[in-house]
């Protein structure tokens, strides 16, 4: 036989506990429950969406172009930087981006004084 007040009952708890996992709950007036501290939340948003990852991207490669610059020293660099922009299409584009610019000497300098 079908107990209709115990399904009545196992339908009303699975409700609440549907309630419960969506982050909802039972407050009593006049207390300070979820809802008060969920409205006082910011929002979350993205604030850098893709320009935090490009960012980090260019930090790396200029500080490994400045270690290697200042590990095997500008003429030797220099010369494989050349050798590379002599190749095909994607050596070319590599060149272009190991090329040293001020910025990576500076940062070599630097690196260079804690290596030696």
């Amino acid at each position: 036989m079908v107990d209709r007040n115990l399904q009545n009952f196992y339908g009303r708890l699975g409700r609440i506990e549907d309630i419960h996992r969506a982050g909802g709950g039972f407050e009593a007036d006049g207390t300070l429950g979820m809802s008060f501290y969920n409205a006082r939340r910011r929002p979350q948003r993205r604030r850098f969406g893709i320009l935090a990852p490009l960012a980090l991207v260019a930090m790396t490669v200029l500080g490994l172009k400045a270690v290697v610059y200042a590990t095997i020293g500008p003429e030797l660099y220099e010369a494989r930087v050349a050798e590379l922009s002599a190749g095909d299409g994607l050596q070319q584009a590599g060149a272009y981006v190991l090329q040293a610019d001020p910025l990576t000497v500076a940062i070599a300098d630097k690196i260079g004084a804690l290596i030696d």
